[in-house]
């Protein structure tokens, strides 16, 4: 038998163990990850310093080695982010729609964990703490299988988790760190369809892709970022100025970031000079169309392969376009079902937005940077879904917890 497939069932039995544990449980699990995070900064460093040699040997990017640091800061901002998980509420066991039949039955719903949730991911080893974690407080076991590049930082990390699961009586096998291997032994863990109840890949497209192909078990993914924001005729110049800087400027590299512009060619003359000037002086390279340069000689010719592209850099496409017909043709097109915002003063014009666009998170006159866990309540996230079963958007807590049936009767028989 294979080490995956026994990690597999080791979690599946802790899932079950898991499954009927109060709040109070839980969150002594959590803070005590958080303790021994602190005071094992110095041993997780040392893991991570290895990592990083190891990774600048072989010629990683700059960017990539960024994502992989794991230093005194970045330990005590993980350690905090499980303390916040901490006060969020516990979703497993509430009660919905709970409605008396006809019978006298009392039926409705009850959130209930998800099981055993298998997380395949690249560079970033907070995200080995930041997993354990939030499927920790939903009541679910987790197999963890990081990058190559992060597995003596990963593997440190997983030795703190499970001796916090000892010192709180939780099962070890509740987080499992599968060791990083080939793609093979990756592809076992995503046919464990007897064992895993859900698949999470979180990295570049290719990851995602890769596991989207191979699993057996369901996914939730999303492979790209293609963001757009587009300024209706009429909309307020200061606005557009605002959203489009925030939206590009603020993180290019991050999936919620702006990748195109669009502008209604009635409002190309007025706003997009004025909206192109301030991109340009914050270093954004400008890729339009002929109606772009036509008012914005400083843009480049935009070529088939900018539409759609997700540049994750201070590079941005601009497309003048007929209306707001035309800009949600254009979304529908090219668009990656993230995020997709408008910028209008027309209340017909939002709700078509609203009602029209199919994206993850629909903005009027917002940045699409506000597509987030935590800046929409949730506190935290596993991630941001744009496949629509079972959830879409940024997924928190209650994204980790299903719903089943329940039944409360008095002896009834049905006739």
């Amino acid at each position: 038998m294979s080490t995956v497939i026994e990690q597999a069932q080791e979690a599946r039995e802790a899932a079950r163990r898991l499954a009927p544990l109060g709040r109070r449980e839980k969150d002594a699990a959590l803070v005590a990850i958080a303790r021994r995070l602190r005071e094992a900064t110095p041993e997780i460093g040392a893991a991570n310093a290895d990592d990083v040699e190891r990774a600048r040997t072989h010629g990683l990017s700059a960017a990539m080695i960024d994502r992989l640091e794991m230093g005194p800061r970045v330990v005590e901002a993980t350690a905090r982010a499980v303390e916040h998980i901490v006060t969020l509420p516990d979703p497993v066991g509430g009660r919905q729609q709970m409605q008396r039949m006809a019978n006298g039955l009392l039926v409705g719903r009850q959130r209930v964990p998800l099981g055993v949730i298998a997380i395949v991911y690249e560079s970033r080893p907070n995200v080995t703490v930041d997993a354990a974690s939030l499927c920790l407080k939903a009541g679910n076991a987790v197999l963890l299988r990081g990058g190559k590049e992060a597995a003596a930082t990963n593997a440190r990390l997983g030795e703190v988790i499970r001796a916090a699961l000892r010192e709180t009586d939780l099962p070890e096998g509740a987080v499992q760190i599968v060791p990083a291997g080939d793609r093979e032994g990756t592809r076992e863990l995503l046919g464990l369809t007897d064992l895993v109840d859900l698949a999470i890949p979180r990295g570049g497209e290719g990851l995602i892709r890769f596991v989207a192909e191979n699993a057996r078990v369901p996914v939730i993914k999303h492979y790209k970022g293609v963001c757009h924001l587009f300024l209706d005729a009429g909309c307020d110049p200061e606005m557009a100025v605002r959203l489009a800087l925030n939206a590009k400027v603020q993180r290019p590299g991050v999936c919620n970031a702006l990748e195109c512009l669009l502008v209604d060619e009635a409002a190309a003359a007025a706003v997009l000079p004025r909206v192109a000037r301030a991109l340009l002086d914050a270093g954004v390279e400008l890729r339009g169309c002929e109606r772009t340069r036509a008012v914005v000689p400083a843009a480049r010719a935009a070529t088939d392969e900018d539409w759609g592209a997700e540049f994750l850099s201070l590079v941005l496409a601009v497309r003048v376009v007929d209306g707001i017909d035309g800009a949600l043709h254009h979304v529908a097109r090219y668009g990656s079902n993230h995020t997709e915002a408008i910028c209008t003063n027309d209340h017909a014009h939002a709700e078509r937005w609203l009602r029209e666009v199919d994206a993850s998170a629909v903005m009027v006159n917002a940045s699409t940077r506000f597509n987030d866990g935590g800046e929409f309540g949730l506190g935290a996230e596993i991630g941001i879904s744009t496949s629509k079963l079972h959830a879409y958007g940024p997924m928190g807590l209650e994204s980790l917890t299903t719903e089943k049936w329940i039944v409360l009767g008095d002896g009834q028989v049905r006739e």
